[in-house]
């Protein structure tokens, strides 16, 4: 996969490749100039065929990534992180922006410029399957992600396929192998879909409608992930706050089991919800986020601080019951943190409506805010509506970026402060640790140690707005087994020495 090295494929017991050859014939393009041609491969299995797989877009996404990466791998296909050395590209697109949409464009035409074959997978596909550059492109549909090796395989032979459906019966299992792009972390999704029908929103139209799996199944997969060496799991969907709505459950049902077989050592991580599902569970989920094994973290999006504005996105929710959410949460959950997003520039926002977007910034500094000029996406009714100047729209992003930037998230005052923190991936700068505390906040951690997977402490030398950064803290028990060590040492050799003299 695109971010990372292609980690934790599990590959079906006594599994072996198959023994017959690849033949290689040339698929010639309508002009039938030979520069054109492309390997035609002809073979049940494409044994050591090579897959790049790119994925754009939400967590969701890399959830759906990482199974279509491990139904691969269980077939027989490698991965590779390099495009230029796969045969094949899978592209899980995102429709959320209009500049991801660009993005996908633009690789699809490199991929044929290279004479790659490409399936498209995600959103994209999934709600503008018609559109000029997906032509001659084979799809597979977001509930359709465990076809992937017959998609892959039939396109390696010259064919166009495509598996769109959101009609389906049974719902995608959650017992299929995955590769995981980090082998400690457990992207789970737990529905798929949305009961709203925001004006602005495509991905509605790709994902549709509520579907939650059961409860228990979530739970196997969960106990199956921590089984597999797995230190976080992230609970995911389009909505959390919305599940189970359609299976006769509501969030806590789940949350209440999930946070039972979380190991000791071990973190669960709640992913974004909406307002309006969770109103009626403000005391379970701050419980729960106060539970010592789950992250004190909620990603609350809030879109606009204007009735008006948020009436005509239809999010169903006004501006005083999103800070009863936020307010809540701080009063009951100490240190909690809460991400939230606004759209700039929504075509029917005026000045006014602007600027109590940016009082509800002023007001509760997150620490963590998405800020994203609207985009008109296709087919969605707002994209109907007569758009902001783009230069306004532009001045009132910046705006708020500026805001934001305004303010400290990590105060001088944390400088020495000592935290526990869980350590689950590299720092971009391959030098550092990523790690996080109760509170989900961002600690790169200096060490020449490997401390992945494991819990640590560590001492705040210097914050920054998106992060602090720490020095590793011996505790009194790496200090005991240090002592016992160096301490055995001279033991065991007054031993020999013993030992020798008697001999």
């Amino acid at each position: 996969m695109e971010s990372g090295d292609i980690e934790d494929g599990f590959v079906a017991p006594g599994f072996k490749p198959p023994i017959n050859g690849i033949v290689l014939t040339r698929l010639k393009s309508k002009d039938n100039k030979g520069e054109n041609e492309i390997p035609h491969i002809e073979s049940d299995l494409a044994w050591s065929r090579k897959v790049y797989v790119r994925t754009w877009g939400c967590a969701h996404n890399s959830s759906d990534s990482e199974y279509m990466s491990g139904l691969l791998v269980n077939s027989g296909f490698k991965l590779t992180p390099n495009p230029d050395a796969a045969d094949l590209w899978v592209l899980n697109s995102c429709t959320v922006k209009t500049p991801s949409e660009n993005q996908l464009e633009n690789e699809i035409l490199k991929a044929k410029k290279k004479r790659k074959y490409v399936v498209v997978a995600g959103c994209v596909s999934q709600a503008a399957p018609t559109v000029e550059y997906l032509k001659n492109v084979s799809i597979v549909g977001v509930q359709q992600v465990d076809q992937i090796v017959n998609v892959v395989e039939e396109t390696l032979k010259g064919n166009v396929v495509r598996h769109l459906s959101l009609r389906r019966k049974e719902a995608l299992s959650l017992d299929l192998p995955k590769v995981r792009r980090n082998k400690f972390v457990e992207i789970l999704a737990i529905n798929t879909g949305c009961l709203n029908h925001c004006t602005y929103c495509k991905t509605k139209q790709a994902r549709g409608d509520l579907k939650s799996f059961p409860v228990d199944e979530i739970v196997k997969r969960a106990k199956s992930a921590f089984s597999e060496g797995c230190k976080e799991v992230w609970l995911t969907s389009e909505d959390l706050g919305a599940y189970g709505r359609d299976i006769g459950h509501v969030l806590p049902d789940l949350l209440s089991q999930l946070v039972k077989i979380i190991p000791h050592d071990c973190m669960m991580r709640l992913g974004m919800t909406n307002p309006p599902y969770i109103l009626d569970h403000l005391q379970e989920i701050a419980d729960t986020l106060n539970h010592p094994r789950v992250y004190s973290f909620l990603h609350i999006p809030v879109q606009a601080g204007s009735d008006a504005v948020l009436a005509e996105m239809k999010r169903e929710y006004t501006s005083e019951q999103f800070c009863k959410v936020v307010d809540f949460m701080r009063e009951n959950v100490p240190g909690v943190y809460i991400a939230t997003d606004f759209i700039c520039a929504f075509p029917s926002e005026t000045t006014d409506d602007f600027l109590d977007s940016m009082k509800l910034v002023e007001k509760y500094k997150f620490p963590s805010l998405f800020i994203n000029q609207f985009y008109p996406r296709p087919g969605t009714p707002a994209a109907r509506l007569k758009k902001i100047d783009t230069v306004e729209a532009r001045r009132r992003t910046a705006a708020m970026t500026e805001l934001f930037k305004s303010y400290t998230t990590y105060k001088n005052d944390r400088i020495g402060k000592n935290y526990r923190v869980l350590i689950c991936e590299k720092a971009t700068d391959k030098k550092s640790y990523v790690g996080h505390n109760k509170a989900y906040e961002h600690i790169l951690v200096s060490s020449d140690k490997d401390l992945l997977g494991q819990w640590v402490t560590v001492q705040i030398k210097e914050v920054s707005k998106f992060y602090m950064k720490a020095d590793l803290v011996e505790d009194n028990q790496t200090s005991l087994r240090k002592y016992y060590k160096l301490a055995v040492i001279p033991i065991i050799l007054l031993m020999f020495f013993f030992i020798v003299k008697l001999l």
